[in-house]
């Protein structure tokens, strides 16, 4: 497996996973959502960037789409994971774990403070994982729709 920076090449490969992750959370996104998060994705000035982990080939595995933000709780920025999926032939095979590390890794060695992500309460499967790299800190997540 090897994770590296999505590129404009990977487009299709993003597609696809893409697809599967908004069928996993049931989501329809107008398909200007798609491609904006795409071009926003590969733009150096975006803070918005993604990991991508693959087969040793051209078959993407899952990736990591994630930003740094500052923040008023240490002195310094933090590292959003936004959102993670990992094909479903590919699981269980360390593909999850793998880019949740190499996010670590980057945020590390770009002297940012902390990592943190949100999950469903129901997804169990990704609890485990989750739960096994930290505890989660008991926060509820609110959204308000503008």
């Amino acid at each position: 497996m090897k994770i590296r920076w999505a590129e404009a090449g990977d487009e299709a490969e993003w597609r696809r996973l893409w697809a599967g992750f908004l069928a996993y959370y049931d989501m329809n996104l107008a398909s200007e959502v798609t491609d904006f998060t795409w071009q926003r994705l590969l733009d150096q000035a975006c803070p918005m960037k993604a990991r991508m982990a693959f087969d040793g080939g051209a078959r993407a595995l899952g990736f990591a789409i994630h930003q740094h933000h500052p923040s008023t709780w240490v002195m310094g920025d933090d590292c959003y994971l936004e959102d993670l999926f990992v094909d479903p032939a590919a699981r269980g095979q360390g593909v999850g774990r793998a880019l949740i590390a190499d996010l670590a890794e980057h945020a590390r060695a770009q002297g940012w403070n902390r990592l943190y992500w949100n999950t469903e309460i129901t997804n169990v499967a990704a609890r485990k994982l989750y739960d096994s790299f930290t505890p989660d800190d008991g926060h509820i997540r609110y959204r308000l729709t503008l």
